[in-house]
């Protein structure tokens, strides 16, 4: 594809023209994100989200002598299974289309900007997460006495404890050894996503040097397949309220209500942190540094968010969120494909805040109180592992695991964090996409782009003068 084809605003591939009659092209809307009979794909998700409680709880795990959540499991697995098909591909497709049309010029620039708000809103989470726990004190109850005195702590079940116990602080060092894979195919098919897009970010960066005929055919290619993978996801996506259906009646027909009740508590103050930092943090940060409307955004936004509530997967919802981004947002594909990618495995806002509070919880449901030191190690900690996390459901629960042995908690209290994991890990998983979602927005922003959610560019200044305008 020659550079005169490619937007030198947006930096978006130019559609081809295609001769035939309503023939489409890859800047075509997709028809799962439009308006489908009565509702959008997201008032189709939020209605299955609804039925599928109902259903859950009315049907149970075998009403009528039927194993629903054997049927649920299948469906929900197959939804599952197709967009963890098209993650590779569509990560390694992104990052290298978005590497190359960065350029080596402005990498230096739009990396620190990326790098910045990551660590920002992550510090931002986890430090909501220690007050919240701090002041509402979930692992006591009513009379002030720790959950030990009041509750019998289980012992892990399976071999959760021998996962864990495998692991020790010493691992943290592991998250930058798989930086460089040995083998990047390895990598790719073991659902080692650092490595990859580390070795992306390096074949994109060098491609983008390749000023000739054939270093333009090679991004022609990867242009091409990510607009393939994206149509693939658009397919995938005709079927997610169904797989969303599926999902979340699993997870209330298998547990149901009353197991929640002794962890309304840590459920709570998880939920309340999560709120913090959904519903202020972030759009405080969307409104004063990019001038962006937070309502508008959540709005463009609604898809992926709610695919992430129901997966408790970050790699799943990759290809909603970009879509969104790219489509809904306005975002420019170089700036998506960049910071989205990248976001789904070292940005994880909801995880670091619920790995904080977690560790709290666990210490004060056992009577242990903590230092000021040992809290600011929490806090520590949180980041780093946080970082390292895989984007997969339940993955953060090996990284409690480590923190709590750093600090010579007991593992076994890890078995009250499995009753409510699934719910809350929905919840932090949604907190994860929006953070990534509206970081790309704002770097976007700064970096000026035009059209974002019908804004005009930015102008230089703009977010020091809307800072004092509210001070």
């Amino acid at each position: 594809m020659s550079e005169d084809a490619r937007d030198p605003q947006t930096g978006r591939s130019a559609p081809a023209q295609d001769p035939r009659p309503g023939a489409l092209t890859h800047e075509t809307p997709p028809a799962s994100f439009a308006a489908a009979g009565r509702f959008s794909l997201a008032g189709q998700i939020l209605l299955a989200l609804g039925l599928a409680v109902l259903v859950g709880l009315l049907l149970g795990r075998d009403a009528f002598g039927v194993p629903w959540v054997a049927g649920y499991d299948f469906v929900g697995d197959l939804f599952l299974q197709a967009l963890k098909m098209v993650i590779v591909p569509l990560v390694a497709s992104s990052v290298i289309v978005g590497m190359a049309g960065i350029g080596g010029g402005q990498l230096g620039r739009l990396g620190g900007r990326v790098l910045g708000y990551y660590a920002l809103t992550t510090l931002l989470a986890v430090l909501t997460a220690l007050v919240v726990v701090n002041l509402w004190q979930p692992g006591h109850d009513a009379n002030g006495r720790p959950l030990q005195e009041t509750l019998t702590l289980p012992a892990l079940s399976g071999d959760w404890g021998e996962r864990v116990q495998a692991h020790d602080v010493g691992d943290f060092a592991d998250i930058f050894s798989r930086m460089i894979p040995s083998n990047v195919v390895a990598a790719a098919s073991s659902g080692d996503m650092l490595g990859l897009i580390v070795f992306c970010l390096l074949f994109g960066f060098f491609l983008s040097r390749i000023a000739t005929d054939r270093g333009r055919i090679v991004l022609g290619f990867f242009e091409g397949m990510h607009d393939i993978m994206l149509r693939i996801t658009e397919l995938i996506m005709r079927a997610a309220p169904y797989g969303v259906f599926a999902l979340v009646a699993e997870v209330v027909a298998t547990t149901g209500l009353d197991v929640f009740l002794p962890m309304l508590g840590f459920m709570g103050a998880v939920m309340l942190g999560l709120a913090i930092h959904v519903f202020i943090t972030l759009p405080l940060l969307l409104w004063l540094t990019a001038g962006v409307p937070p309502l508008a955004h959540f709005k463009a936004m609604a898809p992926a968010i709610l695919t992430a509530f129901s997966t408790a997967s970050s790699a799943a919802t990759l290809p909603v969120t970009l879509d969104c981004v790219e489509k809904r947002a306005g975002v420019s594909r170089r700036t998506a494909s960049f910071v989205l990618p990248l976001g789904a495995t070292v940005n994880m806002d909801g995880t670091a805040l619920y790995e904080c509070a977690a560790v709290l919880f666990i210490a004060q449901a056992y009577g242990v109180a903590l230092s000021l030191e040992m809290q600011a190690l929490v806090v520590v900690l949180a980041l780093m592992t946080s970082i390292g996390v895989a984007a997969i459901p339940s993955a953060s629960l090996v990284a409690i695991g480590l923190i709590l042995t750093s600090l010579g908690l007991p593992l076994e209290a890890m078995a009250l964090l499995l009753v409510v994991d699934r719910v809350l890990d929905m919840l932090r998983t949604s907190a994860n996409v929006f953070g990534d979602a509206s970081g790309a927005v704002i770097v976007a922003r700064w970096q000026g782009e035009a059209g974002i959610l019908g804004l005009p560019a930015m102008g230089k200044g703009e977010g020091a003068q809307r800072r004092r305008e509210n001070q």
